[in-house]
């Protein structure tokens, strides 16, 4: 599974992502697969776009991820709201006509 936060509300660095992946089995709680601000924020997005990989604006977030290294697991502080996150996409995820 992957997700991506973004960030776009941001003036004086512009646009910041994160992307997190999520592989059973292998991982014990997703991890940053991708982070950037800036022109790599912009092509994060495009990439999860393109990849039909649901995308969340949520700035408080964004900032929590991205003090966390790439390829790195999330922090368990960061348990609760990522979980939240992902239910509430899977729960989208589910609603839409598989093709």
């Amino acid at each position: 599974m992957r997700y991506a936060f973004k960030n776009l509300r941001a003036r004086l660095t512009g646009p910041r992502a994160v992307a997190l992946g999520y592989e059973a089995g292998r991982d014990v709680a997703p991890r940053v697969v991708a982070t950037g601000q800036g022109h790599i924020a912009e092509q994060i997005i495009a990439a999860a776009k393109a990849h039909a990989v649901p995308i969340r604006e949520d700035p408080v977030l964004v900032a929590a991820l991205a003090t966390v290294d790439l390829d790195a697991t999330i922090p368990p502080e960061l348990y609760a709201v990522v979980a939240e996150v992902l239910a509430f996409v899977y729960r989208i995820k589910q609603r839409q006509p598989h093709p």
